[in-house]
């Protein structure tokens, strides 16, 4: 069967549906499902069942370096001594920073 490429493929129904106001007349009929919330806002208002902690005090017991241990001069992580990728100007730095 022969196909003419030239003959126009839709019809005059399908046109006048195309046309520009009523393509911008279907854009502005639908509405976004999306609701714009403020994540900083929603997070004030969830409060966990029985978790009031505002009276809590967090004690932690901090322990200064161990003798087997140094601080990163770039990261400032307290790391172990096997963990030295080089020493400049009595700075230690880690493997990690140095990778």
């Amino acid at each position: 069967m022969a196909t003419d490429y030239d003959a126009p493929r839709k019809s005059d129904d399908d046109v006048n549906e195309d046309s520009i106001e009523e393509l911008k007349n279907r854009s502005t009929n639908r509405q976004s499902a999306v609701v714009d919330e403020d994540e900083a806002e929603a997070a004030e208002g969830f409060e966990l069942p029985g978790a009031d902690l505002s009276d809590e005090e967090l004690q932690v017991r901090v322990l200064p370096a161990q003798a087997d241990e140094f601080t990163c001069a770039s990261c400032f992580l307290v790391r172990h001594r096997s963990q030295v990728a080089r020493e400049q100007n009595g700075q230690f730095f880690c493997t990690d920073c140095e990778s």
